[in-house]
């Protein structure tokens, strides 16, 4: 006797590592994102859109993943003198009436990050980039001016 888990009429046991039925524990899911709203399954854009931020000697550089978005949907912008914006509109795919949606995982909508640049950033040379849907912002840091040091003879 076998443990059968699901009843779909094929051979499914517990026990049996080969059993022909798999469990899919996102079974159903997808049909559960019909009954969200549009407009949260758009915020989800503003929370999904990573960005590494990294400090080199050099400069501070920020990378955000966009895929499909050209660089005239982006827009990078300091406010408050000392704050980094990125931001931008991810649109939606037209849904045809005769479609039927299996997966809907993309996330459409506006997004902005924003974060506040450190004293040592040269707020006037900030440059950004875009390549395969990778936007790299760099903004260069000010040097660190060492302290002069001056020997003083020691007489005597």
């Amino acid at each position: 006797m076998s443990l059968s888990l699901f009843d779909s009429g094929r051979r499914s046991d517990v026990f049996d590592p080969f059993s022909l039925d798999i469990c899919d524990p996102f079974e159903g899911f997808s049909s559960s994102v019909a009954n969200i709203p549009s407009s949260a399954r758009e915020t989800s854009a503003v929370a999904n859109t990573r960005i590494d931020w990294k400090e080199t000697p050099e400069a501070h550089v920020f990378k955000a993943d966009l895929p499909g978005l050209k660089k005239e949907e982006v827009k990078v912008e300091v406010e408050d003198g000392r704050v980094l914006q990125i931001s931008g509109e991810r649109s939606r795919e037209q849904e045809e009436k005769n479609d039927k949606w299996h997966r809907f995982e993309r996330s459409s909508g506006e997004f902005m990050r924003r974060f506040r640049l450190p004293e040592n950033a040269k707020m006037d040379q900030i440059k950004a980039s875009m390549e395969n849907g990778v936007l790299t912002v760099t903004v260069p840091k000010e040097d660190v001016k060492k302290p002069e040091v001056k020997a003083i003879d020691i007489s005597g």
